[in-house]
């Protein structure tokens, strides 16, 4: 068994509560400074560029909304 795997077993076997404290616990590690730093490295692989250009289509189509 790999340790994700013991990892997934584990937490099907949490209490309601603590899957809740680990949710919380796992929004605080993962916090916004690690996805900008994954955002910033997908972009500069180029993992984004066609969805980038996806949105620019969609723009210039007229195909957009107000949020």
């Amino acid at each position: 068994m790999t340790d994700v795997q013991e990892i997934e077993a584990a937490i099907g076997c949490l209490a309601p509560q603590e899957f809740e404290e680990l949710l919380a616990w796992l929004d605080q590690f993962s916090g916004p400074q690690r996805i900008d730093l994954r955002i910033e490295a997908d972009a500069a692989a180029g993992r984004l560029d066609r969805l980038m250009q996806e949105a620019a289509d969609d723009y210039r189509g007229g195909r957009r909304r107000t949020l």
